[in-house]
């Protein structure tokens, strides 16, 4: 059966933004030590709705770098998934998080690994107004039992859009 859902959720991030990120400087070692930076973003639609690209340009401590997101919808599950691809690796695309909102939360997981481990790997997305929006990353290494959040982005709409 058909999901009625269009896959126009990620519409409310169509524009663009500038961006706040915070970043755990060590994952999964118990480090409380976070960066802060800044960097912005647009975000348009593509494959007539069903999917979107969003442009970043990161201006992290240790060099700017650019990066994308890359979101397609599947009308029959009614669920997204979301692969990212970093300027510095550009042969690399990332294990797609595959997930749906629910009660205006986006939900996306997959399994992955870091530094040589298994890991579960978990994105948050939630907005609160047209002109503020968060996306939270977030790591499992033990199934989901407890996760570690490792990187905050919050965005504001800029005044140009």
């Amino acid at each position: 059966m058909m999901n009625p859902n269009t896959g126009s959720e990620f519409a409310f991030l169509f524009g663009t933004w500038t961006v706040a990120h915070q970043r755990l400087r060590h994952r999964l070692q118990g480090s409380d030590i976070w960066d802060r930076f800044q960097g912005s973003s647009t975000t348009r639609p593509v494959l007539d709705g069903l999917g979107n690209v969003e442009e970043n340009l990161i201006e992290h401590p240790d060099g700017t770098y650019r990066a994308i997101a890359i979101r397609s919808f599947d009308q029959s599950t009614g669920q997204w998934a979301i692969w990212w691809l970093d300027g510095r690796n550009p042969h690399h695309l990332d294990t797609p998080v595959v997930g749906q909102f629910s009660d205006g939360i986006g939900t996306f997981t997959c399994e992955d690994t870091f530094e040589g481990r298994p890991i579960l790997v978990r994105f948050l997305w939630q907005c609160s107004s047209e002109t503020e929006c968060h996306w939270e990353q977030a790591f499992s290494p033990d199934g989901g039992a407890t996760w570690e959040t490792n990187w905050l982005m919050d965005f504001t709409r800029s005044e140009r859009d």
